[in-house]
């Protein structure tokens, strides 16, 4: 049954790239000025070659071929969410704690500066189009249920690939009690936020950023900067294939600094990404990190967009942070590696490269670390 859900998936994305391929695209962002933009769309700072279609079927017949990807030995982890502390802390204002909870796959809801923020919000069962009972089904609910969160400030929203811009879930959190969260969202995906009646929504370019306005319990002004990484977009005819910018996020509160990578394969982007902020930051960097350590095989296939755990290991010591959470895995079946792999991985990496596990850690869904604050 697994194999024929797969087989009918393979068929809705031939479907939805042959709708893409259709299209015409053009940029109505494009500046001739600016390296990653494209008169049709935008492009990565470094080589990008998109896999073929034809690519993507020969991955998809090897998975039936081989069995791939197999089974976990054991299943991902999950622990009651401790909603008394996140809804004490989300009241603590100016006092709050910084803190991060993983709640699936890219979402995390993290709290600093006075503010609450979720990361690429994701509380669908599956990641797809149309909700017919085919693709990548969650292997567990999220750690914290929409009713559950407290009132969201930002959202940010890496790229419009399903599984990280999730319609149902946006709409949930833009009708939430107190009014919506303010959205934040790379070049081109605002018309798509709009078109659902939602106008809370600021678009960004790489290194452009926006000051969050009217939350008054923040400890200070809070920047969010959309950064570069290695990816690519695509969802519908009016959204196709690079048309939409991708990235990641820098986000600046007084007292805590917070980096989100995003969806990425590796690059120079993440040296950029600490250049560029080291005059603000200097020798200590960012205090918290997400960043995606799953979906990674086969590498023929997966190493322009996604990295394995050694390279977000890489990642972590690129933009220089202090401590790092592995998120982009356990949630959903979207490779070849076994669900329970990234982690194993990531503590030979970690051993490999000498980090303890309080620099890079996994969580179980639901659970929280706290942190520090800047000094």
């Amino acid at each position: 049954m697994r194999r024929m859900a797969w087989g009918l998936a393979a068929l809705a994305a031939a479907a939805v790239v042959g709708l893409v391929a259709c299209a015409t695209p053009v940029n109505v962002h494009y500046d001739a000025a600016k390296p990653h933009h494209r008169p049709d769309g935008f492009r990565n700072l470094e080589h990008f070659e998109h896999e073929r279609f034809s690519e993507f079927l020969r991955w998809r017949w090897q998975q039936w071929r081989n069995g791939t990807p197999p089974v976990a030995q054991a299943p991902t982890p999950v622990v009651a969410p401790d909603l008394e502390f996140i809804h004490r802390n989300a009241r603590a204002g100016i006092a709050m704690e910084p803190a991060a909870t993983w709640i699936g796959h890219s979402t995390v809801l993290v709290q600093f500066g006075g503010i609450n923020l979720l990361t690429d919000p994701m509380f669908s069962e599956r990641p797809m189009p149309v909700d017919i009972g085919i693709g990548p089904a969650r292997t567990q609910p999220p750690g914290v249920r929409l009713p559950q969160l407290p009132r969201i400030d930002l959202v940010v929203i890496s790229h419009n690939h399903y599984d990280h811009l999730d319609e149902k879930s946006v709409l949930a959190l833009n009708a939430q009690p107190g009014g919506p969260p303010q959205f934040v969202v790379p070049l081109g995906i605002k018309r798509w936020f709009t078109d659902l009646g939602i106008t809370r929504v600021v678009e960004l370019d790489w290194w452009q950023s926006h000051v969050l306005t009217n939350t008054p319990s923040a400890s200070g002004p809070v920047e969010v900067v959309l950064t570069p990484v290695k990816h690519w977009s695509a969802r519908s005819i009016r959204d196709g294939r690079m048309q939409s910018l991708w990235g990641g996020y820098a986000v600046f509160a007084p007292d805590f600094h917070f980096y989100f990578a995003g969806d990425t394969g590796y690059s120079g982007d993440f040296k950029r990404t600490r250049e560029h902020f080291r005059s603000r930051q200097g020798d200590r960097g960012f205090d918290f990190a997400a960043i995606p350590i799953g979906a990674y095989e086969p590498r023929w296939f997966m190493r322009q967009q996604h990295v394995n755990p050694e390279e977000a290991v890489f990642i972590h010591r690129d933009v220089a942070a202090r401590a790092s959470l592995g998120v982009h895995w356990g949630t959903f079946i979207l490779a070849d590696e076994a669900p329970d792999q990234p982690p194993k991985d990531l503590a030979a990496a970690r051993a490999a490269h000498g980090l303890g596990e309080d620099e890079f850690f996994v969580l179980a869904v639901g659970q929280t670390r706290r942190f520090p604050k800047r000094p």
